[in-house]
Protein backbone atom coordinates (compact mmCIF):
# COMPACT_ATOMS: atom_id res chain seq x y z
CA UNK A 1 0.00 0.00 0.00
CA UNK A 2 2.77 2.31 0.66
CA UNK A 3 3.94 2.14 -2.91
CA UNK A 4 1.12 2.82 -4.50
CA UNK A 5 1.12 6.04 -2.18
CA UNK A 6 4.54 7.17 -3.06
CA UNK A 7 3.45 6.78 -6.76
CA UNK A 8 0.57 8.81 -6.35
CA UNK A 9 2.71 11.42 -4.53
CA UNK A 10 5.29 11.55 -7.03
CA UNK A 11 2.61 11.74 -10.22
CA UNK A 12 0.98 14.79 -8.33
CA UNK A 13 4.76 16.47 -7.46
CA UNK A 14 5.58 15.96 -11.34
CA UNK A 15 1.87 16.63 -12.95
CA UNK A 16 0.24 14.08 -14.87
CA UNK A 17 0.44 14.57 -18.46
CA UNK A 18 -2.80 14.34 -20.43
CA UNK A 19 -3.97 11.27 -22.45
CA UNK A 20 -6.12 13.13 -24.51
CA UNK A 21 -4.96 16.41 -26.83
CA UNK A 22 -6.02 19.39 -25.60
CA UNK A 23 -9.52 20.56 -27.47
CA UNK A 24 -8.86 24.19 -29.77
CA UNK A 25 -12.61 25.64 -28.76
CA UNK A 26 -13.96 28.62 -31.11
CA UNK A 27 -17.52 28.30 -30.89
CA UNK A 28 -20.67 26.31 -31.78
CA UNK A 29 -21.01 25.77 -35.69
CA UNK A 30 -18.42 28.95 -35.94
CA UNK A 31 -20.47 31.47 -34.95
CA UNK A 32 -19.55 34.62 -33.22
CA UNK A 33 -18.65 34.50 -29.55
CA UNK A 34 -19.94 37.61 -28.51
CA UNK A 35 -22.77 40.13 -30.37
CA UNK A 36 -21.21 42.47 -32.79
CA UNK A 37 -21.69 46.20 -32.53
CA UNK A 38 -25.39 46.99 -33.43
CA UNK A 39 -24.19 51.01 -33.98
CA UNK A 40 -24.42 51.93 -37.51
CA UNK A 41 -20.73 52.73 -38.66
CA UNK A 42 -21.55 56.40 -40.29
CA UNK A 43 -24.02 57.43 -36.92
CA UNK A 44 -20.85 56.59 -34.43
CA UNK A 45 -17.96 56.87 -35.87
CA UNK A 46 -19.14 60.04 -37.48
CA UNK A 47 -19.85 60.45 -33.85
CA UNK A 48 -16.86 59.68 -32.72
CA UNK A 49 -14.96 61.89 -35.33
CA UNK A 50 -17.10 64.70 -34.88
CA UNK A 51 -17.37 65.13 -31.17
CA UNK A 52 -13.30 64.62 -31.31
CA UNK A 53 -13.27 67.71 -33.72
CA UNK A 54 -15.59 69.65 -31.42
CA UNK A 55 -13.46 69.43 -27.85
CA UNK A 56 -10.07 69.43 -29.66
CA UNK A 57 -11.17 73.05 -31.66
CA UNK A 58 -12.24 74.18 -28.25
CA UNK A 59 -9.05 73.76 -27.07
CA UNK A 60 -6.87 75.56 -29.62
CA UNK A 61 -10.01 78.16 -29.79
CA UNK A 62 -9.55 79.21 -26.28
CA UNK A 63 -5.64 79.38 -26.74
CA UNK A 64 -6.08 81.67 -30.06
CA UNK A 65 -8.63 83.83 -28.63
CA UNK A 66 -6.21 84.12 -25.51
CA UNK A 67 -3.21 85.09 -28.14
CA UNK A 68 -4.84 87.81 -29.95
CA UNK A 69 -5.59 85.42 -33.53
CA UNK A 70 -9.06 86.64 -32.82
CA UNK A 71 -9.95 85.01 -36.98
CA UNK A 72 -8.78 81.55 -35.75
CA UNK A 73 -10.23 81.57 -32.87
CA UNK A 74 -13.62 82.93 -34.50
CA UNK A 75 -13.08 80.35 -37.24
CA UNK A 76 -12.76 77.16 -34.74
CA UNK A 77 -15.45 78.26 -32.57
CA UNK A 78 -17.96 77.91 -35.20
CA UNK A 79 -16.36 74.57 -36.53
CA UNK A 80 -16.46 73.06 -32.65
CA UNK A 81 -20.38 74.22 -32.41
CA UNK A 82 -21.10 72.75 -35.70
CA UNK A 83 -19.04 69.76 -35.06
CA UNK A 84 -21.21 69.05 -31.23
CA UNK A 85 -24.16 69.67 -33.32
CA UNK A 86 -24.01 67.21 -35.87
CA UNK A 87 -22.22 65.06 -33.34
CA UNK A 88 -25.28 64.97 -31.10
CA UNK A 89 -27.21 64.34 -34.69
CA UNK A 90 -25.67 61.57 -35.35
CA UNK A 91 -26.18 60.23 -31.83
CA UNK A 92 -29.69 60.97 -31.89
CA UNK A 93 -30.06 59.37 -35.38
CA UNK A 94 -29.03 56.26 -33.87
CA UNK A 95 -30.75 55.85 -30.82
CA UNK A 96 -33.52 56.29 -32.93
CA UNK A 97 -35.55 58.58 -30.98
CA UNK A 98 -34.40 62.40 -29.85
CA UNK A 99 -36.59 60.80 -26.72
CA UNK A 100 -33.33 58.30 -25.93
CA UNK A 101 -31.30 60.80 -25.67
CA UNK A 102 -33.21 62.89 -23.12
CA UNK A 103 -33.92 59.89 -21.14
CA UNK A 104 -29.84 59.20 -20.60
CA UNK A 105 -29.80 62.77 -18.85
CA UNK A 106 -32.29 61.69 -16.10
CA UNK A 107 -29.33 59.94 -14.41
CA UNK A 108 -26.13 60.87 -13.80
CA UNK A 109 -23.74 57.75 -13.00
CA UNK A 110 -20.39 58.33 -12.90
CA UNK A 111 -19.01 54.49 -13.65
CA UNK A 112 -21.13 54.66 -16.89
CA UNK A 113 -19.39 56.14 -19.71
CA UNK A 114 -22.64 57.02 -21.76
CA UNK A 115 -24.07 58.22 -18.55
CA UNK A 116 -20.81 60.88 -18.72
CA UNK A 117 -21.11 61.12 -21.83
CA UNK A 118 -24.40 62.51 -22.12
CA UNK A 119 -23.91 64.51 -19.62
CA UNK A 120 -20.42 66.33 -20.81
CA UNK A 121 -22.13 66.85 -24.15
CA UNK A 122 -25.27 68.31 -22.23
CA UNK A 123 -23.00 70.88 -20.61
CA UNK A 124 -20.63 71.58 -23.77
CA UNK A 125 -23.05 72.14 -26.19
CA UNK A 126 -24.44 75.55 -24.63
CA UNK A 127 -20.72 76.80 -23.60
CA UNK A 128 -20.05 76.20 -27.38
CA UNK A 129 -22.94 78.20 -28.38
CA UNK A 130 -22.56 80.99 -26.31
CA UNK A 131 -18.82 81.18 -26.78
CA UNK A 132 -19.30 81.30 -30.67
CA UNK A 133 -22.37 83.59 -30.51
CA UNK A 134 -20.47 86.25 -28.91
CA UNK A 135 -17.58 85.53 -31.31
CA UNK A 136 -19.64 86.32 -34.39
CA UNK A 137 -21.74 89.24 -33.07
CA UNK A 138 -18.72 90.76 -30.79
CA UNK A 139 -21.74 91.12 -28.29
CA UNK A 140 -21.10 90.38 -24.34
CA UNK A 141 -17.22 89.80 -24.71
CA UNK A 142 -16.86 88.55 -21.09
CA UNK A 143 -19.32 86.03 -21.04
CA UNK A 144 -18.18 84.69 -24.23
CA UNK A 145 -14.53 84.62 -22.81
CA UNK A 146 -16.00 82.57 -19.93
CA UNK A 147 -17.74 80.69 -22.65
CA UNK A 148 -14.56 79.90 -24.39
CA UNK A 149 -13.04 78.99 -21.20
CA UNK A 150 -15.62 76.71 -20.27
CA UNK A 151 -15.86 75.04 -23.06
CA UNK A 152 -11.85 74.74 -23.39
CA UNK A 153 -12.06 73.09 -20.07
CA UNK A 154 -14.61 70.62 -21.32
CA UNK A 155 -12.94 70.09 -24.76
CA UNK A 156 -10.74 67.60 -23.46
CA UNK A 157 -13.42 64.90 -22.42
CA UNK A 158 -15.31 65.44 -24.92
CA UNK A 159 -12.88 64.60 -27.17
CA UNK A 160 -11.33 61.23 -25.79
CA UNK A 161 -14.36 60.17 -23.70
CA UNK A 162 -15.99 58.44 -26.71
CA UNK A 163 -12.33 55.99 -26.32
CA UNK A 164 -13.50 55.05 -23.23
CA UNK A 165 -16.87 54.56 -24.28
CA UNK A 166 -15.77 51.76 -26.86
CA UNK A 167 -13.58 50.56 -24.47
CA UNK A 168 -15.89 49.37 -22.02
CA UNK A 169 -17.18 47.23 -24.26
CA UNK A 170 -16.40 43.59 -24.33
CA UNK A 171 -15.42 44.21 -28.44
CA UNK A 172 -12.09 42.44 -28.62
CA UNK A 173 -10.42 45.18 -30.87
CA UNK A 174 -11.36 47.78 -28.63
CA UNK A 175 -11.13 46.44 -24.90
CA UNK A 176 -8.30 45.26 -25.35
CA UNK A 177 -6.64 48.44 -25.99
CA UNK A 178 -8.19 50.04 -23.50
CA UNK A 179 -5.14 52.24 -21.95
CA UNK A 180 -4.30 52.90 -25.50
CA UNK A 181 -7.91 53.98 -27.14
CA UNK A 182 -8.53 57.47 -25.13
CA UNK A 183 -5.13 58.98 -25.85
CA UNK A 184 -5.07 57.70 -29.43
CA UNK A 185 -8.74 59.56 -29.91
CA UNK A 186 -6.63 62.16 -28.20
CA UNK A 187 -4.49 62.23 -30.72
CA UNK A 188 -6.15 61.98 -33.63
CA UNK A 189 -8.85 65.05 -32.21
CA UNK A 190 -5.76 66.92 -31.90
CA UNK A 191 -4.89 66.53 -35.63
CA UNK A 192 -8.68 67.37 -36.63
CA UNK A 193 -8.34 70.44 -34.99
CA UNK A 194 -4.91 71.66 -36.21
CA UNK A 195 -6.39 70.87 -39.77
CA UNK A 196 -9.30 73.26 -39.17
CA UNK A 197 -6.87 75.55 -37.92
CA UNK A 198 -5.07 75.41 -40.77
CA UNK A 199 -7.71 75.35 -43.48
CA UNK A 200 -9.80 77.76 -41.87
CA UNK A 201 -7.74 80.61 -40.18
CA UNK A 202 -5.17 82.74 -42.07
CA UNK A 203 -1.68 81.83 -42.62
CA UNK A 204 -0.36 84.45 -40.63
CA UNK A 205 -2.18 82.96 -37.21
CA UNK A 206 -1.67 79.06 -38.10
CA UNK A 207 1.66 78.94 -36.01
CA UNK A 208 0.97 77.13 -33.06
CA UNK A 209 -1.54 75.02 -35.40
CA UNK A 210 1.35 73.53 -37.51
CA UNK A 211 3.33 72.71 -33.92
CA UNK A 212 0.26 71.05 -32.95
CA UNK A 213 -0.49 69.04 -36.05
CA UNK A 214 3.07 67.95 -36.08
CA UNK A 215 3.02 66.69 -31.84
CA UNK A 216 -0.38 65.20 -32.78
CA UNK A 217 1.22 62.84 -36.11
CA UNK A 218 3.87 61.78 -33.45
CA UNK A 219 1.35 61.15 -30.84
CA UNK A 220 -1.23 59.26 -33.06
CA UNK A 221 1.19 57.16 -34.69
CA UNK A 222 2.69 56.27 -31.40
CA UNK A 223 -0.44 55.33 -29.65
CA UNK A 224 -1.27 53.29 -32.58
CA UNK A 225 1.90 50.81 -32.43
CA UNK A 226 1.18 50.66 -28.46
CA UNK A 227 -2.46 49.57 -29.28
CA UNK A 228 -1.57 47.34 -32.22
CA UNK A 229 1.66 45.46 -29.54
CA UNK A 230 -0.73 45.15 -26.34
CA UNK A 231 -3.78 43.72 -28.84
CA UNK A 232 -1.60 40.56 -29.65
CA UNK A 233 -3.12 38.79 -32.13
CA UNK A 234 -6.23 40.86 -31.63
CA UNK A 235 -4.01 43.56 -33.92
CA UNK A 236 -4.46 41.49 -37.08
CA UNK A 237 -7.86 43.49 -37.23
CA UNK A 238 -6.70 46.49 -36.85
CA UNK A 239 -3.94 45.65 -40.08
CA UNK A 240 -6.40 43.65 -42.39
CA UNK A 241 -9.56 44.48 -44.44
CA UNK A 242 -11.38 47.32 -44.60
CA UNK A 243 -10.15 48.64 -41.26
CA UNK A 244 -6.27 48.00 -42.25
CA UNK A 245 -7.08 50.40 -45.24
CA UNK A 246 -8.28 52.56 -43.41
CA UNK A 247 -5.68 52.85 -40.51
CA UNK A 248 -2.95 52.75 -43.01
CA UNK A 249 -4.78 55.41 -45.13
CA UNK A 250 -5.02 57.88 -41.74
CA UNK A 251 -1.49 57.32 -40.87
CA UNK A 252 -0.41 58.19 -44.59
CA UNK A 253 -3.01 61.17 -44.26
CA UNK A 254 -1.98 62.83 -41.10
CA UNK A 255 2.48 62.51 -40.94
CA UNK A 256 2.11 63.83 -44.43
CA UNK A 257 -0.32 66.60 -43.54
CA UNK A 258 1.48 67.24 -40.30
CA UNK A 259 4.81 67.60 -42.47
CA UNK A 260 3.09 70.09 -45.08
CA UNK A 261 1.66 71.95 -42.55
CA UNK A 262 5.30 72.64 -41.23
CA UNK A 263 6.95 72.83 -44.33
CA UNK A 264 5.09 75.13 -46.13
CA UNK A 265 2.10 76.15 -43.91
CA UNK A 266 2.60 79.80 -43.99
CA UNK A 267 0.92 79.67 -47.93
CA UNK A 268 -2.55 79.78 -47.98
CA UNK A 269 -2.56 77.01 -50.31
CA UNK A 270 -0.87 74.40 -48.68
CA UNK A 271 -2.03 75.03 -45.31
CA UNK A 272 -5.62 74.51 -46.57
CA UNK A 273 -4.35 70.87 -48.65
CA UNK A 274 -2.23 69.94 -44.92
CA UNK A 275 -5.69 71.13 -43.02
CA UNK A 276 -7.44 68.71 -45.21
CA UNK A 277 -5.17 65.71 -45.02
CA UNK A 278 -4.99 66.21 -41.26
CA UNK A 279 -9.06 66.26 -41.01
CA UNK A 280 -9.52 63.29 -43.63
CA UNK A 281 -6.79 61.39 -41.47
CA UNK A 282 -8.93 61.96 -38.17
CA UNK A 283 -11.90 60.47 -39.88
CA UNK A 284 -10.16 57.28 -41.37
CA UNK A 285 -8.95 56.86 -37.57
CA UNK A 286 -12.39 56.42 -36.13
CA UNK A 287 -13.78 55.16 -38.78
CA UNK A 288 -10.92 52.11 -38.76
CA UNK A 289 -10.89 52.00 -35.60
CA UNK A 290 -14.58 51.40 -35.22
CA UNK A 291 -14.57 48.71 -38.59
CA UNK A 292 -11.96 46.92 -36.31
CA UNK A 293 -13.98 46.54 -33.50
CA UNK A 294 -17.03 44.74 -35.72
CA UNK A 295 -13.94 42.67 -37.66
CA UNK A 296 -13.28 41.29 -34.48
CA UNK A 297 -16.18 40.65 -32.79
CA UNK A 298 -17.34 38.81 -35.76
CA UNK A 299 -14.69 36.04 -35.70
CA UNK A 300 -14.94 34.02 -32.54
CA UNK A 301 -11.12 33.41 -32.30
CA UNK A 302 -10.41 37.27 -31.21
CA UNK A 303 -12.80 36.55 -28.54
CA UNK A 304 -11.65 32.82 -27.31
CA UNK A 305 -8.05 32.59 -28.07
CA UNK A 306 -6.82 35.71 -26.09
CA UNK A 307 -8.97 34.26 -22.95
CA UNK A 308 -7.37 30.67 -23.50
CA UNK A 309 -3.87 32.58 -23.57
CA UNK A 310 -4.36 34.60 -20.35
CA UNK A 311 -5.69 32.20 -18.66
CA UNK A 312 -2.13 29.49 -19.57
CA UNK A 313 -0.55 32.41 -18.44
CA UNK A 314 -2.05 32.31 -15.27
CA UNK A 315 -1.72 28.78 -14.48
CA UNK A 316 1.54 27.58 -13.10
CA UNK A 317 2.90 24.72 -15.34
CA UNK A 318 2.01 21.37 -14.36
CA UNK A 319 -0.95 22.33 -12.59
CA UNK A 320 -2.97 21.39 -15.53
CA UNK A 321 -3.24 18.15 -14.00
CA UNK A 322 -5.71 16.08 -11.99
CA UNK A 323 -4.55 15.71 -8.14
Amino acid sequence: MSVIQNARRGRRRRGEQPVVPRAEFRSYYGRPVIKKPSWEATDIAGYFFLGGLAGAGSVLAAGAHLTGRTSTATALKVSSLTAVSLSAAALIHDLGKPSRFANMLRVFKPTSPMSMGSWLLGAYGPAAGVATASAVTGRLPRLGGVATGAAALLGPAVATYTGVLAADTAVPAWHGAHRELPYLFAASATAAASGMALMAGPAGENLPARCAAGLAAVADTAMEKAAERRLGMVAETWKEGRAGTLLRSARALTVGGAVAGALFGDRRPAAVASGLALLAGSACTRFGVFAAGVASAEDPKYTVMPQRERLDAATPEGSSGSS
